[in-house]
């Protein structure tokens, strides 16, 4: 399973970049535990040392869904500004989202058309006499390549074959940019807010809910004490 996600300050000053750098190495740690393959397809630094603006990332892994979900939506870091020193603000949020997949499925022999042809260029009475070049044309698109490097036709198959798919990865991360481009340029906004991740401190650590309900017990029997005098 594959997908791809953005994280990103959007609007929000240095501070933000900070947090993008911050959980994007927070983020890495947990896809690595969880054996999601990570790969980084752009990134924007920041304005300040080790800060980042946005990042596009390509995840796989089985449980990528699963994984990507627990992350989607506003982080938010409480603490102090490490840019400016007497800034009142604490509250500092950033935006996760996912970017819509693009309609490309896994390339097999069937959509590709392979087409033989003399080599041009020098090889003597070979080149003259053998169709040893090789054409790879992806039907679906229409992007081609040839190879003519060896004077066995199956070895240029071969080489055409590589040579295509690496072309057409090259096709795909384009396209990727490009719709992270348009977003950035439509300038996301981060809504604050119920985040679906906090973290606090200079430190960057996640922020804990406490599931003991210690204090509402305290308060519970503090109140039934003064009822009972």
């Amino acid at each position: 399973m594959e997908t791809i996600i953005q994280i990103t300050a959007g609007k929000g000053p240095a501070e933000c970049t900070w947090v993008v750098a911050q959980v994007l190495k927070t983020f890495m740690e947990e896809a690595k535990a969880e054996k999601i393959e990570v790969e980084v397809l752009e990134k924007e630094n920041g304005t300040e040392n080790g800060t980042i603006n946005s990042v596009l990332l390509f995840l796989s892994g089985k449980h990528v869904s699963e994984f990507s979900k627990k992350w989607m939506g506003t982080v938010q870091w409480i603490g102090k500004s490490k840019f400016r020193k007497f800034h009142k603000r604490k509250n500092w949020f950033i935006g996760i989202f996912e970017l819509e997949k693009l309609n490309w499925s896994t390339i097999t022999e069937k959509d590709i058309k392979y087409q033989a042809s003399r080599s041009s260029g020098a090889g003597g009475q070979h080149v003259n006499k053998v169709s040893s070049a090789i054409r790879a044309t992806h039907i679906p698109t229409g992007i081609s390549v040839q190879a003519m490097d060896s004077r066995s036709q199956h070895q240029n198959k071969k080489l055409a074959k590589q040579r295509l798919l690496l072309k057409l990865n090259d096709k795909k991360l384009k396209e990727y940019q490009e719709q992270f481009q348009q977003q950035w340029n439509n300038q996301l906004q981060v809504q604050r807010g119920n985040p679906v991740r906090v973290f606090t401190g200079s430190d960057f650590k996640k922020r804990k809910t406490d599931h003991t309900y210690k204090k509402q017990r305290q308060a519970l029997k503090q109140q039934l004490r003064n009822e009972s005098e």
